[in-house]
């Protein structure tokens, strides 16, 4: 069993690689929520989303978020009346987001998750990180901004500083984050190729949840976001070096602070070191589901080295 932390367009894009070639009970996928929100009366959970459209082959591959073939007659109208239209929501993705509203005072985040998941048709579990409501904030030269003021209202423009989680000390890993961690058949702990500040901190922050994944003693890998120095996509690359951090993997590593025992890196990086970090070199560049399925088996291969 394979336990993946993600979040982002990258995270989904190897997420749904791990899903092509693991069995329905091998593989969790626990979700960043920080970057949740409530926006229009609604709960939009734009990770969780992302991962979910993915997974079920029904994302918009170009822009790696929403849905394809999405329509934005809302929005439009929205806009129009003088709403705030600074955060897309397109016709059919508002389905997701106000069932999931609806369901909120009934449901937790992880039965909600689950439920929407598998009618998407999806069969390995997708669960969030935390039940209880975590929001990041980011600390800007501007000031404190939450997370999608930041990263969709000012594209990232504010030089950053520093994160916060509005909420982590009350917050719980999720039941099913928790299992997939205690789970007697888990080989290895996989950190996707997510923005490491934006995404996978968030989930890192939980109360106890690195010492829980440290004290199974199995490999984690991270699979890094970055070739020759650069994001993919987004601002991971800025902000690392806003806050002084290398994106090269000795930087990752740093960053990770003894967590990883392996980084899966991009043929351009090919040469560098990590500070004792095992390195496995291959092309990470997710073009399609052929090149997500080649990385995931690359990287588990790499992990199970490493067992």
């Amino acid at each position: 069993m394979i336990l993946a932390l993600a979040g982002g367009v990258g995270g989904a894009r190897l997420a749904r690689g791990l899903a092509a070639i693991l069995p329905a009970d091998g593989l969790t996928v626990a979700v960043n929520t920080g970057d949740d929100f409530e926006h229009l009366g609604l709960l939009v959970c734009p990770d969780i989303d992302t991962v979910c459209y993915t997974l079920a082959g029904i994302n918009n591959t170009a822009q790696g978020w929403g849905l394809e073939g999405e329509s934005w007659s809302f929005m439009d109208a929205l806009g129009k009346l003088g709403g705030e239209a600074w955060f897309n929501l397109g016709d059919r993705d508002l389905a997701t987001h106000v069932l999931r509203t609806a369901m909120i005072g009934r449901h937790d985040l992880s039965e909600i998750t689950a439920l929407l998941a598998a009618r998407m048709g999806i069969v390995h579990r997708i669960v969030p990180m935390s039940d209880q409501r975590v929001r990041t904030i980011v600390d800007t030269d501007e000031g404190a901004l939450p997370f999608q003021h930041y990263f969709v209202r000012r594209r990232a423009e504010p030089r950053f500083r520093g994160i916060g989680f509005e909420g982590i000390d009350e917050a719980r890993p999720s039941a099913g984050l928790l299992a997939a961690i205690d789970d007697p058949a888990l080989e290895a702990i996989i950190l996707c190729p997510s923005n490491p500040v934006l995404s996978i901190t968030p989930i890192l922050a939980l109360p106890g949840l690195r010492d829980r994944l440290t004290g199974r003693k199995v490999p984690i890998v991270a699979v890094s976001p970055f070739i020759g120095g650069r994001a993919i996509k987004g601002p991971a690359a800025k902000i690392m070096d806003e806050i002084g951090i290398a994106t090269t993997p000795a930087g990752l590593a740093a960053y990770f602070n003894g967590l990883l025992d392996g980084i899966v890196i991009d043929r351009t990086d090919a040469g560098e070191v990590a500070g004792g970090v095992a390195l496995h070199v291959t092309d990470t560049l997710m073009r399609d589901i052929d090149d997500q399925r080649r990385l995931a088996m690359e990287t588990l291969a790499f992990a199970r080295s490493l067992g």
